[in-house]
């Protein structure tokens, strides 16, 4: 499964483009301070992609108290549900970081947690897009989730990454 984090960005008509070519489902995870109606997310939905939470301002979960990732996590669902009227049943941790507060407070709204597998580093690699492509394929494995940005370089990869994964003979989807 591919997934990118920390959009909506200025980028995600291209990378809505790439998808709908190469016909593959992906998972967004967003920021929803950076979510206003102007943003495609109509066309995200309706081209099969799913939106998940990635907090409202994106900080180090296990810096904070429950209270305050209970907010994060709440205000930003509710902020996504109603901008786009869709239920957000996935969450992910920014920076992959989480301790119990987190699983509780996930738990007590209805949330999945949904970490990844394989981190293609896109946010280190911006003059090098090809090492995004090299750094997913080498480690790809069956129900890989693989972890992707809302960047200039991940635009650039993208195209190649989804053939070298097709011609790998691995297909895509979404979780359930």
């Amino acid at each position: 499964m591919l997934t990118f984090d920390d959009g909506p960005s200025s980028v995600l008509p291209e990378l809505l483009d790439i998808l709908k070519q190469e016909n593959v489902p992906a998972m967004f995870f967003w920021q929803s301070k950076l979510l206003h109606p102007k943003r495609p997310w109509k066309r995200l939905i309706q081209e099969g992609h799913r939106i998940g939470s990635h907090t409202i301002t994106h900080p180090n979960l296990t810096k904070l108290d429950f209270n305050a990732q209970y907010r994060q996590l709440a205000a930003s669902v509710k902020s996504i549900e109603a901008i786009t009227g869709e239920k957000v049943d996935y969450f992910r941790p920014p920076f992959g970081q989480y301790d119990e507060n987190t699983k509780r407070a996930a738990e007590k709204l209805g949330l999945s947690v949904v970490l990844w597998k394989i981190a293609s580093i896109d946010w280190e690699l911006k003059d090098n897009p090809q090492q995004i492509v090299e750094n997913t394929v080498h480690h790809l494995q069956d129900k890989s989730i693989i972890l992707l940005h809302e960047l200039e370089q991940t635009v650039e990869a993208l195209p190649q990454l989804i053939q070298s994964i097709k011609q790998e003979g691995y297909t895509f989807q979404l979780l359930p």
